[in-house]
């Protein structure tokens, strides 16, 4: 699966060439399938911010990933599936072009995508693309760091480990997402590690890493 891992969507020129790049047709070509599921394990998220996720309000910052014109937009909600069967849900997947998966807690996610059968299906998705916005991308990394943890159900911070470095969502947004909070956040990981603000994203494919920015981020490791 080729990757466009962000903190805060499609927010310019940079990342939105290296998404048409990604999927080899216009955005306007292309079905998504939104993942909403991360938003239910933060304490921030509700069914008010997953409807504009979902209803890509122009309006708000999700005109950064659902609502960049996509040729059709269906919700996968991956705590529905254990429940519907395989052969169900499926083809939905494999008919799609583009996973949107939206922030809120990692942790909840990686939980969903195992229990739903999503995370094995991963590596048969090889013509498909992830773009993920905070957490959505973060779950693809070996671990977030307590820092990061919201879901009290969560064992662990560990994560999916489809990529092996980790993730620092939202540099300077907020006043304790400072470069200082990220090297302290990166130093007790043990993986390498990327700070990323809106204005970047990181693109993965085939193993191979590239940073795409308009703004400010920091390897650590």
């Amino acid at each position: 699966m080729k990757l466009l891992l962000t903190s805060g969507g499609v927010t310019n020129p940079s990342i939105h060439s290296a998404l048409v790049q990604l999927l080899g047709k216009p955005i306007a070509e292309c079905r998504a399938l939104l993942i909403p599921t991360a938003q239910w394990g933060h304490p921030m998220c509700g069914p008010t911010s997953v409807r504009g996720f979902v209803a890509a309000d122009p309006a708000s910052d999700w005109r950064y990933h659902s609502g960049l014109g996509w040729a059709s937009l269906g919700v996968l909600e991956l705590t529905a599936l254990p429940t519907i069967g395989a052969e169900r849900w499926i083809p939905w997947v494999r008919e799609a072009d583009v996973f949107l998966v939206d922030g809120g807690d990692a942790t909840y996610l990686c939980h969903w995508m195992r229990e739903s059968g999503l995370a094995d299906l991963l590596p048969s998705l090889t013509d498909k693309v992830w773009v993920g916005v905070s957490a959505g991308s973060m779950v693809m990394t070996p671990r977030i760091g307590d820092y990061f943890v919201e879901w009290p159900a969560a064992p662990d911070d560990r994560t999916l480990g489809v990529v092996d470095f980790s993730i620092f969502p939202h540099l300077n947004l907020f006043p304790t997402n400072t470069p200082a909070d990220a090297e302290r956040w990166a130093a007790g990981l043990g993986v390498p590690a990327y700070a990323i603000d809106e204005q970047t994203a990181i693109k993965v494919v085939d193993g191979s890493v590239e940073v795409i920015s308009e703004g400010q981020w920091t390897k650590f490791g």
